[in-house]
């Protein structure tokens, strides 16, 4: 082996015979650098349950085959094979059908270290649901303030008793600050990820599986491939669809505001006109929706 030349580089120059299956394949790679699985979960950041079903083998112990190909190529870079080859040799043995797969939840393959912990998620949201208490009153102690009058001025003007009894408008809606939740109606594809480009998920939902934007993440995005096929909601409340599905949309910003913003007009389209405005007991139409990639 030359100086600088990676073991597993240097075992098949030499001629050895390459083991017969990929998980055995990989097993020899990490043996001959003297590594252990914990070793190479750490260089890796998969969960090291999932590389020892690798090197066993057990397929069928992985969430899904997509999941299978990308934790093996991330396996082979690690020991230093050719991670196009393995992946090739994953996909060929499933191919063959020689072992089921069987669906997980995501819930079941989150690494805790590729995301902020329950804990944190729960102290965000309460913090998150104390900031819109806190604005709910300071909202509403500012409209009594502001619709206060001396009582000297109410007595000296009757035009002052006659806007007092006026009705005040209420204050501006806020932009939203809320739990988004993505829930896939069908099989779906999508990666979201923050202003920094750090993905906070990436794979495919199951119909009813369900991602939650983690609380206080800068400026979250969304790259999906059937936006048709995903509902949003903010706090529970559904938001149309983000597109049509004919084609993908990427860039989406999904942070509660932003999806206000989107939905809400305010780039010019006018404002649903209730049915006592407009004289009409029809509803009103919604405005057009674009799908726009990006936001």
């Amino acid at each position: 082996m030359s100086e600088g030349e990676h073991p597993a580089e240097a075992a098949a120059r030499s001629g050895a015979p390459a083991p017969g299956t990929v998980g055995a394949r990989l097993r020899a790679a990490r043996e001959a650098q003297g590594l252990s699985v914990a070793e190479v979960a750490a260089r890796t950041r998969v969960t090291q349950r999932f590389l020892e079903a690798l090197e066993d083998d057990r397929l069928d112990l992985l969430p899904s085959p997509t999941y299978a190909s990308g934790f093996a190529r991330a396996y082979a870079r690690a020991v230093g094979l050719d991670q196009t080859e393995i992946g090739r040799g994953i996909r060929s043995e499933l191919a063959r059908g020689a072992m089921p797969m069987r669906q997980h939840h995501i819930e079941e393959i989150a690494d805790p270290s590729r995301g902020p912990s329950r804990f944190t998620v729960i102290v965000a949201a309460g913090l998150g649901l104390a900031v819109l208490v806190l604005g709910v009153l300071w909202l509403s102690t500012g409209m009594f303030r502001g619709t206060q009058e001396a009582p000297e001025a109410v007595a000296a003007s009757p035009a002052a008793t006659v806007a007092r009894s006026a009705p005040v408008p209420p204050p501006s809606p806020t932009p939203a600050t809320g739990q988004v939740v993505l829930t896939a109606k069908n099989e779906v594809w999508m990666r979201v990820y923050d202003g920094a480009n750090k993905t906070l998920f990436t794979g495919t939902l199951q119909p009813g599986q369900t991602f939650e934007v983690p609380a206080g993440t800068d400026r979250p995005m969304l790259n999906i491939g059937r936006p048709d096929q995903l509902t949003i909601t903010v706090d529970g409340r559904a938001l149309p669809p983000l597109g049509d599905g004919k084609r993908a949309m990427k860039d989406v910003g999904i942070s509660a505001p932003a999806l206000a913003a989107r939905f809400s007009g305010v780039s010019g389209a006018a404002p649903l006109a209730s049915p006592s405005a407009t004289g009409s007991s029809a509803p009103a139409s919604p405005p057009a929706f674009r799908p726009v990639v990006g936001q």
